[in-house]
């Protein structure tokens, strides 16, 4: 197996389990691209904007189930599953590389995907066929400890682990569901929007790391487009896992309610390898 690039991308709303759209159609081509680019993944080391901690702690139960963290939102996304092996031998290696890199992590036998874990692979491994290990972290650290944490991770990426962060590109949830819960998901992006998703691009293909590192200061309407950074801060972890010398890789750009951004990252030297398989798939 060829060393897997890592990967962020945005969830979204919960209602993308049941309205895939364009990213849910992003989704469904990534699993068979990076199977056919790098092999199957023996695991998925998952980072999800939803799974939050005081210190970093492994979930290492042997069966993973969906959890519903979620509120008011069409019945029948209750009645959905994602149940999946869990990867506790796993655990021990992540323990180790995140304690030489002096970020102890708690292990527990204990698991469950939150949505922003189980909504994206859903459609990207369906089958539920691959072993997942959620990696809870610390909301309150920098852009710059986040990459610091990713980058411990890095040798799993030649171990045939797929590093997946999971958030969102951009994340007010007061401009999102201005129209409610239900609120039209194809509204045209709002400039703000825009301008924070295209800073972000530029910046990463530049690979002006000071500047991601200070997105809050130097990114358009940033704290417009995060009130909060729970949501963005994965980014830097799966950034960190592929290292500052290859420049990320924009796989997918979408947007639903207006300003709720898909984007997704692919970060390492064997990201290009895995842009190609997906341009190719969509041609």
């Amino acid at each position: 197996m060829d060393t897997l690039p890592s990967i962020f991308v945005s969830h979204g709303s919960p209602m993308t389990a049941l309205e895939p759209g364009a990213a849910g159609a992003f989704f469904g081509a990534l699993g068979p691209a990076i199977d056919a680019a790098f092999g199957r993944p023996k695991a998925i080391l998952a980072v999800s904007a939803h799974t939050l901690m005081r210190a970093p702690v492994l979930l290492a139960a042997p069966r993973h189930a969906a959890v519903y963290d979620f509120g008011g939102f069409d019945p029948a996304l209750y009645t959905l599953r994602y149940d999946a092996a869990g990867a506790p031998a796993l655990a021990g290696r992540v323990a180790e590389l995140l304690g030489a890199a002096g970020l102890p992590a708690h292990q527990l036998t204990e698991g469950d995907l939150d949505h922003g874990i189980w909504t994206p692979l859903r459609y990207v491994y369906p089958a539920a066929d691959v072993p997942v290990l959620p990696l809870g972290w610390v909301p309150g650290w920098t852009p710059a400890q986040q990459f610091a944490l990713g980058a411990a991770l890095a040798p799993l990426r030649a171990q045939g682990v797929l590093v997946l962060a999971s958030g969102s590109i951009t994340h007010n949830l007061r401009r999102v569901f201005a129209d409610g819960l239900r609120g039209p998901v194809d509204k045209p992006e709002i400039p703000e929007s825009a301008a924070f998703r295209d800073w972000f691009a530029q910046r990463s293909a530049a690979r002006d790391w000071d500047a991601l590192f200070d997105y809050r200061a130097r990114a358009p309407h940033a704290a417009d487009m995060h009130p909060t950074d729970e949501h963005l801060l994965p980014w830097y972890v799966a950034a960190g896992a592929g290292g500052r010398d290859a420049a990320p890789q924009r796989l997918h750009t979408s947007i639903t309610y207006g300003c709720l951004g898909m984007d997704a990252y692919a970060f390492g030297d064997s990201a290009p390898a895995l842009t190609q398989r997906l341009t190719a798939a969509a041609s």
